[in-house]
């Protein structure tokens, strides 16, 4: 009953009457207030009145009639159109029926004028709107172009960055024949031994800080990671851009980096350990390609690969042990000294005539007038060995010590 009108309630003026447009326009006046004001009929009379003792006092015709209190206070405050929306609900709950506007008037003068400010306050919601959005449309794009950087960064450290660009375009990564690259394999002397005698924490520990030394030392050289299982170290180069007959070079100038800084890697947690690995270098053709989908894998194929192995589980610690066409490769350079090993059984494959690399005696390595390959500058110089009557000698580099963890 707090929204019906007066003369309804009461019964009084019109009997039998419980509607009328009249009546509807002072309910409509309760309501907009209500709206207006976000509170309930008669809010400020409803703490210490029941609604039965207002509906009483409202059909009581006193004068001024009892209505909801607007006080300037609150006009003021809810503002230009809310003010007038206040003026219409106090017109509309006028205590003569005949005073209160028609529903044509009330669309006519108010209705219509506070849609056109509406939608002017509607336009200038979506303005701002528009503009916020647009900050944060420019905010997540750079977070994106970020996120999108770092992706492809991770991706390059996994596949070779011509591989990797192809995937990213949508582009199917093709098997390829590569008639001549060069592999090297190597593994930690007595692994299993020092696994027994440590902790797996340890264990990774140690593989994490030789695995970082190498990739710092390959960094320096035309050459890639192809993977690392447990302690072997598998490199390559040659693909997936050839170089001519320079991955024999960049291999085993690379594998006397390796070699002379495991001389002086230190075992976290056990300083006095002398760390070796056994090192195996051959040269051949090669397939490789991408296999895998949700984790994709730069993978290599051929008799290559496996002689490689070979020539690594065939080693010596702290030696390089290269195949005959390896070792040819590298004669045209005219840098390396390598010493004749002699045949050696490999598995799989019967005899082979294999080879030592010791060291390579000029600080830039200059190849042969007749080679095309230009001479690559190198960060770790190889100076040359004092002459000696010794038949062997110890490789002889400049390499920083590594950095151990705290």
């Amino acid at each position: 009953l707090l929204w019906t009108a007066p003369e309804l309630v009461a019964g009084s003026v019109y009997p039998g009457v419980v509607s009328s447009l009249k009546g509807d326009v002072y309910s409509f006046g309760i309501i907009l207030e209500e709206i207006v004001l976000r509170a309930g009929p008669f809010h400020h009379y409803t703490p210490a009145m029941t609604n039965k003792e207002i509906v009483t006092r409202v059909c009581a015709r006193e004068s001024p009639p009892f209505r909801p209190v607007v006080g300037l206070g609150e006009v003021g405050t809810a503002g230009g159109a809310a003010a007038e929306l206040l003026e219409l609900a106090a017109r509309c709950w006028a205590d003569a029926a005949d005073d209160r506007p028609s529903f044509d008037t009330i669309n006519a003068n108010y209705i219509k004028g506070y849609c056109d400010n509406l939608m002017d306050d509607l336009l200038r919601r979506m303005e701002q709107y528009a503009n916020n959005l647009e900050s944060l449309v420019e905010e997540k794009t750079e977070q994106l172009s970020l996120e999108k950087k770092r992706s492809e960064e991770l991706l390059y450290q996994v596949l070779p960055r011509p591989v990797a660009e192809q995937l990213m375009a949508g582009e199917v990564v093709q098997p390829e024949s590569f008639e001549c690259v060069t592999v090297y394999f190597s593994d930690i002397v007595g692994f299993t031994e020092l696994c027994a005698a440590s902790t797996p924490m340890q264990v990774v520990d140690l593989l994490n800080d030789l695995y970082s030394t190498f990739d710092r030392i390959i960094g320096f050289y035309d050459v890639y990671k192809v993977e690392t299982i447990g302690d072997a170290y598998m490199v390559v180069s040659g693909l997936p851009e050839r170089n001519g007959d320079l991955h024999a070079r960049e291999i085993c100038l690379m594998a006397l980096a390796v070699v002379e800084a495991v001389r002086t890697f230190v075992v976290r947690h056990r300083p006095t350990h002398r760390l070796e690995v056994r090192v195996g270098v051959h040269s051949g053709p090669v397939c490789a390609g991408v296999v895998g989908v949700k984790m994709p894998h730069y993978c290599l194929f051929g008799d290559t690969v496996n002689t490689a192995s070979r020539m690594e589980s065939t080693g010596h610690p702290l030696r390089i042990h290269l195949s005959e066409n390896t070792r040819a490769l590298l004669d045209q350079w005219g840098t390396f000294v390598v010493e004749r090993r002699g045949e050696v059984e490999l598995k799989g494959r019967g005899r082979m005539l294999t080879h030592w690399l010791l060291h390579c005696s000029e600080p830039e390595a200059l190849p042969m007038a007749q080679s095309p390959q230009p001479a690559p500058q190198y960060p770790i110089l190889f100076p040359a060995i004092p002459q000696s009557t010794m038949t062997i000698h110890t490789p002889y580099l400049v390499v920083e010590p590594p950095i151990l963890a705290a």
